[in-house]
């Protein structure tokens, strides 16, 4: 499975524990909310290959279940993930804290960052075109270039092919980081488009 596209709602979820990666110290703002009802169902990768569940489903309960395989050439899981949802500015963001992606990846500890923080976050904006979402991945170069030129305050920890990226606020202050121009890529690091089976019925049509 992609990395991107399991973090990519929660949050883009595998690709946040990359070579390149920002976190936050805080969610943004106060207005959190459990689930977004535009998001409900079955979402799968455009890209997927012929016969692959690669996505997430929201059910009518708004549970939030990455499709994933917890071992190589194992059989697909459906893995429940507490994620939230910002509104802001006519914005959609995905918010995923580092401690609910625990038994889905390894995640490192924060680098630079000393006494390490008890939780940290992933956010990624997203979306809805029709049938289509679409998620956007921080910049993390962006986040970078924006703590060292003072806009927003943090640590970055680089080497010549990775970069570590640790955005401080509270959560007001977490909520106006995300107006910083470019903090998120202007390409959508994965589309995915809604199915119109539900996620039993995909997993029994997988395994005939």
């Amino acid at each position: 499975m992609k990395r991107r596209i399991a973090l990519g709602l929660v949050a883009s979820l595998f690709w946040l524990a990359g070579c390149s990666e920002t976190r936050f110290e805080s969610p943004p703002g106060q207005n959190i909310e459990r689930c977004d009802t535009d998001l409900r169902g079955l979402w799968l990768a455009v890209d997927s290959k012929p016969g692959e569940l690669d996505g997430f489903d929201i059910d009518a309960e708004c549970r939030t279940r990455i499709l994933t395989r917890t071992e190589p050439g194992g059989p697909v899981q459906a893995i429940q993930v507490p994620v939230n949802f910002v509104h802001h500015r006519g914005k959609h963001y995905v918010v995923v804290a580092d401690e609910a992606l625990k038994g889905l990846i390894e995640l490192p500890p924060i680098h630079g960052v000393n006494p390490l923080p008890k939780r940290n976050f992933f956010i990624v904006r997203y979306d809805v075109r029709g049938d289509r979402l679409r998620l956007f991945n921080v910049d993390d170069r962006a986040a970078g270039h924006a703590i060292l030129d003072g806009t927003l305050e943090g640590t970055i920890s680089s080497t010549l092919d990775e970069l570590h990226v640790y955005v401080r606020g509270t959560r007001e202050q977490i909520l106006q980081a995300l107006d910083t121009p470019d903090l998120f890529e202007r390409k959508a690091s994965s589309v995915l488009r809604r199915r119109d089976v539900t996620l039993e019925q995909a997993m029994r049509e997988k395994s005939q």
